[in-house]
């Protein structure tokens, strides 16, 4: 047996049963969005984006990562899929006039990502430096539990450092499931 959905204008879709015994489940999603037909999404598909802004500051003169509290959260749909998170706008700033460097890092969770130094650096030598907050990473989570991404700064040296340091400024952290 068949079933056919006639277009409201032109065109149809029609389902058939399969040519094995047994029952075949087609689940719809509850949300508008694309069924997936080949059983698995094709390799490189952006299969969802999520977002998050602020415009708080954060300033530390610890040497060990803190965090910021700028973070975004994605549920992964496959537990092969890759992560890109982004990070725009916002400034980082060595609010010295020497020697003084800032690191950035994103989380996963409680896993640093970057490692030790972290995924940003920016030093300043003889003059205060300002610079636009703009980090980029490609995880591998494995899992389809909700993953949350946390911006992470420290002082190199013990130095007062930022993050958005006057506050105002609009930062977005964006993370994408991208299918393996």
């Amino acid at each position: 047996m068949s079933i056919v959905l006639v277009g409201s204008t032109s065109g149809s879709v029609t389902l058939q049963e399969p040519a094995v015994a047994g029952t075949t489940v087609l689940t719809l999603p509850a949300t508008s969005g694309t069924v997936i037909t080949t059983g698995s999404p094709q390799s490189g598909s952006v299969l969802q984006v999520v977002s998050a802004s602020t415009q708080s500051s954060t300033s530390t003169t610890s040497t060990s990562f803190v965090t910021t509290g700028f973070s975004v959260s994605i549920t992964p749909k496959f537990a092969t899929s890759k992560i890109l998170v982004m990070l725009a706008g916002g400034n980082f700033d060595s609010n010295s006039t020497s020697n003084a460097g800032i690191c950035a890092t994103f989380y996963r969770n409680s896993t640093n990502l970057g490692g030790s130094e972290g995924i940003y650096f920016l030093k300043s030598v003889t003059a205060r430096l300002i610079a636009g907050g703009s980090l980029l990473i490609y995880d591998t989570p494995s899992t389809t539990s909700a993953t949350t991404y946390t911006l992470y700064i420290k002082s190199e040296a013990g130095q007062n450092v930022s993050f958005n340091n006057n506050g105002g400024l609009l930062s977005t952290m964006v993370a994408m499931e991208i299918a393996a």
